[in-house]
């Protein structure tokens, strides 16, 4: 029996599938107003606020919300009513981490790329090591 438990960014995770399950804006990865943490514990006011922060942390770090706030010019409420725009600068700071972003997933599967190559490499050679050996072995055992 598993007794440990969940750590914060698996709660935070759960409910941020909760409020997408709740909330068409933030389903739909629409730009939320400033301060909608606030308007989220008045509607529910038993959230836990760690979970919370970090579960919007999750959604406005997320590739689709960068996309969304990068050409977005205004902002969206719980209830989808606009509730404010998105300044030039922040179109340009999502444009910058969806770049950053973009730029290091890419950097990782080259990465990945490459040690997977390595690793092929260093495989056929033993395969190869193990041919020679074996040949030799073949070679040198035969009785005379």
């Amino acid at each position: 029996m598993d007794t440990t438990a969940p750590s914060p960014f698996q709660v935070a995770r759960a409910l941020l599938k909760e409020l997408q399950a709740n909330f068409a804006v933030l389903r739909d990865c629409q730009p939320l107003a400033i301060g909608i943490d606030k308007q989220l514990i008045g509607r529910q006011p038993d959230l836990n606020r760690k979970a919370l922060r970090i579960a919007l942390g999750m959604h406005t770090n997320s590739l689709r919300y960068l996309k969304a706030m990068k050409k977005a010019t205004a902002r969206f409420d719980l209830d989808g009513n606009a509730a404010g725009e998105v300044t030039e600068e922040q179109r340009a700071h999502a444009a910058k981490m969806l770049d950053e972003r973009l730029k290091k997933d890419a950097e990782q599967r080259k990465a990945q790329r490459q040690t997977q190559e390595a690793q092929k490499k260093a495989e056929e050679e033993e395969q190869r090591r193990s041919e020679k050996l074996n040949q030799l072995a073949a070679k040198f055992s035969r009785t005379r």
